[in-house]
């Protein structure tokens, strides 16, 4: 082929630039069914889990005695916004969407069409790294901003709520609103690298939730592994001050942990990066 007509293929056949891919990764991720139900199952599972416990401090706020009401604003009443289990629904149904959004190609074989009409395999998985991160990034500061909304309007029947200029408020609320591109990505990495529903589902829930429970900050080398969680990196950040349990001897900086939330997902996504380009479809 002359240079001429190797031109005018590319000018026929022009290479996507990443705006497209970008395009093409936002089709593919709402085309999933289980993104369309789960982003808005999620939001109003969590907003449901800040409505009831606000709902029930407020109905038991009579009986309280005067040292739950003295620790109540700010410690309690941050955890109304967005506790345990809100941090929970959040890291598995984002983690799995992350990891759906990859084995799903994978399952279909829509993943070997993608690599054929863009031989770019990086440029392609970065692209659905930065979709996945702005939609779950979103998705997280939208969902805990109604939460916060709705408990502190609740408990300001009491006169027990929180403003976000208060101290160490938009901390926790970051920190909250991060868990969701933070489990997304991990998810997404685990995904490029097992590349199997089940086992991948199963491998993003160990990891984000389960591991956690099987280490304790007892000692200086469990507590390392146990604040190199996301978890607990994300616990220690959405916890104000004071509270009824005094700090640990190993209880980490807070920049340790944000350290953490942003070293997970670099880690995932930097660990597909280079498995993608060499590994056999």
């Amino acid at each position: 082929m002359t240079s001429r007509h190797r031109a005018e293929a590319r000018t026929h056949h022009p290479s996507a630039g990443f705006a497209q891919l970008l395009a093409a990764e936002w089709i593919k991720l709402w085309a999933l069914r289980s993104t369309r139900w789960a982003f808005p199952g999620a939001a109003a599972v969590v907003v449901g889990i800040a409505a009831n416990g606000s709902l029930a401090d407020h109905r038991n706020w009579p009986d309280y005695h005067e040292g739950i009401r003295a620790y109540f604003v700010p410690a309690w009443a941050i955890r109304d916004v967005f506790p345990l289990a809100s941090a929970m629904v959040v890291m598995l149904v984002v983690g799995t969407l992350g990891a759906l959004c990859v084995v799903s190609e994978y399952g279909s074989g829509l993943i070997r069409t993608t690599f054929a009409a863009v031989p770019a395999r990086r440029s392609v998985l970065s692209a659905k790294v930065v979709v996945m991160a702005a939609v779950t990034s979103l998705f997280g500061v939208l969902v805990v901003a109604a939460s916060f909304a709705v408990s502190q309007a609740i408990l300001s029947g009491r006169g027990a709520h929180l403003s976000p200029g208060d101290p160490d408020v938009l901390r926790s609320l970051a920190a909250s609103a991060s868990l969701a591109p933070v489990s997304a990505l991990v998810g997404l990495g685990i995904g490029v690298l097992l590349r199997h529903g089940a086992a991948t589902v199963a491998v993003t829930a160990l990891v984000l939730l389960l591991l956690p429970s099987f280490v304790s900050a007892s000692e200086a080398w469990t507590a390392a592994l146990t604040y190199a969680m996301p978890f607990h990196a994300w616990s220690q950040l959405a916890e104000i001050p004071p509270s009824f349990h005094p700090p640990g001897p190993f209880e980490p900086s807070v920049f340790h942990s944000w350290a953490v939330l942003a070293a997970w997902p670099g880690v995932a996504v930097a660990a597909a990066l280079a498995v993608v380009r060499r590994r056999d479809l």
